[in-house]
């Protein structure tokens, strides 16, 4: 079996990215820190100058991704003083004039979020995915991700109408509707654009960890043994570890020495191939 190649980056990614090779990247997944989020720790940004802080990395990931790869952007809605933030919208159009396409977008469900209570808004227990394209065409391996039927086939499949049985107009007039009878005999489907995952309570060594399960999803959808993943916002590691679970190439890039330090550690104990990074790689 080979190994796969997982490349630790001590450094600022706006700037670390410059020196990747163009069209080198089959799927970026990552997370950046949210606006006014992670203050003490990635100093946090503000809502109104996201937009212009998040563009020159996206410049840079659009160049280095592949023209059939896929960019997955994880990012949280903000609200303040009694209205939702528009700098994930905003960041959205910006992106689509920057030349990137956003052909889906996954809404990641917190199962265990706690409840919570504002005088005018309920506590949110959902994160947007966003899945951005350079072209129409890139690769998707649906299969990969396919969930169980479900109980609901029992009733709905029992008994089936003639229209059931063939592809007809939508009578809400929203295309063609599905014809039924395929999913007979079935034993799993195609999963719907909503993740239902529990948030990560095990990793206590970052603040803003996503679960495990969320990076692997994505990894089984967009990518095949020996693809290349890229994490510009590293972390605490969990694209790179289930890149590497999953037998993909990784490049994970992180500004906090602490973080760095923590993911190459874990890298050594693995039978991998482990760069270092150079000397244009180190923060300024």
């Amino acid at each position: 079996m080979r190994k796969v190649d997982i490349n630790v980056i001590l450094g600022d990614c706006g700037k670390v990215l410059k020196t990747f090779p163009t069209n080198s990247v089959d799927l970026i997944v990552t997370s950046p820190p949210y606006a006014d989020r992670r203050e003490n720790t990635y100093g946090g940004i503000k809502p109104e100058d996201y937009v212009n802080w998040f563009l020159p990395i996206s410049k840079e990931l659009l160049r280095v991704l592949k023209p059939d790869g896929t960019f997955i952007l994880n990012i949280k809605e903000k609200a303040e003083k009694g209205e939702r933030s528009t700098y994930v919208l905003e960041l959205i159009l910006s992106l689509r004039k920057q030349g990137w396409l956003w052909t889906e977008e996954f809404i990641w469900h917190k199962k265990n979020c706690y409840p919570g209570r504002w005088p005018n808004r309920f506590r949110d227990a959902w994160e947007r995915l966003l899945q951005f394209n350079k072209t129409r065409k890139f690769n998707m391996y649906q299969d990969t991700v396919k969930v169980p039927i479900g109980d609901w086939a029992n009733t709905r499949l029992k008994n089936l109408s003639n229209t059931d049985k063939i592809r007809d107009i939508s009578k809400n007039g929203s295309g063609f509707g599905k014809n039924i009878s395929n999913w007979l005999n079935k034993g799993s489907v195609y999963p719907t654009n909503v993740l239902h995952l529990s948030t990560e309570c095990s990793n206590k060594n970052h603040s803003a960890a996503f679960p495990y399960a969320l990076p692997e999803w994505f990894i089984k959808l967009f990518t095949q043994e020996g693809d290349t993943v890229l994490d510009p916002f590293m972390g605490s590691g969990t694209t790179i570890q289930a890149a590497k679970d999953l037998r993909r190439n990784a490049i994970g890039i992180e500004i906090l020495p602490e973080y760095y330090e923590m993911v190459k550690s874990l890298t050594r104990e693995a039978d991998l191939v482990l760069f270092e990074p150079q000397a244009k790689h180190e923060t300024s």
